[in-house]
């Protein structure tokens, strides 16, 4: 059965794959990398459309990288989102001096770096012969074996019984396609699966995997308080594991004065909360601990988050009502 399935994987790929995306025509490691951290948890067609090419560009190797200001990578990492992964890609190319290991036993030992990514780099990069586990794949294989429970140890053995030795880098590929594109969440294309015929949860494949139990998110209330003296904003670099290293303004619970100046407010969703922030302009010259001064023109180099962005829409929106 294992030959049959793999001979109609092939078939199916070779027609309906995604031949060409860069990170599949080519075989620097570095670039495989970068497009295997950027894809988690983000669409390919952000990543090809606004992330992967002007990185590469900013910063051509993995020795580039490494001996960048992590400032600057995570400027290019902007809008990207979960900005760890850039702190990490940072870390992982000055831990490794600039030269990728060649194993996924190797490759796994860096930041940012677990099982399934280390396998994909490998398998991809140097054609090991390692299986994936991405969620798309992790879909197929709930479906597939008709297991409801999420439970990756169980995933990791049947992704090895799958998986084809001999082609890691077709197999994989294939696999990730028709997750994306058939296998698919809410509304699965069984008809054209290649995998149709042996497929255990074909005639019900939204019991597979089991749910995941949702909760709202929760609401959180801040007043976000724009410290100004003359042209210049203050802001402060992140320190705190949550938006690490990105520039932000201030964040309050309380306001300190009723009579502030409004700006407006802002909603901003993350992947646990929501912040939902009134802005205001406070004039104040003495500021708090570890704030420093910008322009607005020196603003746009730094890097920040998405509601800090809203933020300076909102300055320069006050900007335009005051010189006119």
């Amino acid at each position: 059965m294992i030959p049959l399935l793999h001979q109609s994987l092939y078939y199916w790929y070779s027609q309906n794959g995604r031949h060409t995306l860069p990170w599949r025509t080519t075989n620097n490691p570095y670039h495989i990398y970068v497009s295997e951290i950027m894809l988690q948890q983000t669409q390919v067609k952000t990543v090809l459309e606004r992330f992967y090419f002007p990185f590469l560009e900013r910063f051509p190797t993995l020795s580039d990288l490494a001996n960048a200001d992590v400032d600057d990578v995570l400027k290019k990492w902007e809008g990207l989102g979960y900005y760890t992964r850039a702190r990490n890609l940072h870390a992982a190319a000055q831990q490794c001096n600039g030269i990728l290991p060649t194993n996924a036993n190797d490759l796994i030992k860096l930041p940012g770096i677990g099982q399934s990514t280390a396998h994909a780099i490998s398998a991809f990069a140097y054609r090991e012969s390692l299986p994936i586990l991405d969620a798309n794949v992790k879909r197929i294989l709930h479906r597939y074996f008709a297991v409801r429970e999420r439970n990756e140890k169980k995933l990791w053995g049947y992704a090895y019984t799958l998986f084809d030795p001999n082609s890691p880098f077709e197999y994989n590929q294939a696999m990730m396609d028709i997750g994306a594109t058939i296998c698919t969440p809410k509304k699965p294309l069984c008809a054209c699966c290649p995998f149709e015929k042996w497929c255990q949860g074909k005639t019900s494949p939204l019991d597979y995997p089991m749910a995941k139990v949702t909760t709202q998110k929760p609401i959180r209330i801040r007043n976000i308080l724009v410290y100004q003296k003359g042209e210049s904003y203050a802001l402060i670099q992140r320190r705190t594991q949550f938006l690490s290293g990105l520039w932000g303004f201030y964040e309050s619970e309380e306001l300190p004065d009723e009579s502030l100046k409004f700006l407006g407010e802002i909603t901003q969703h993350y992947s646990h909360f929501t912040l939902q922030a009134d802005v205001y302009l406070i004039e104040e010259e003495r500021l708090p601990e570890g704030f420093e001064w910008f322009s607005t023109e020196e603003i746009t180099k730094l890097s920040l988050g998405r509601a800090d962005h809203k933020v300076i829409a909102q300055i320069v929106q006050d900007q335009k009502k005051y010189h006119r």
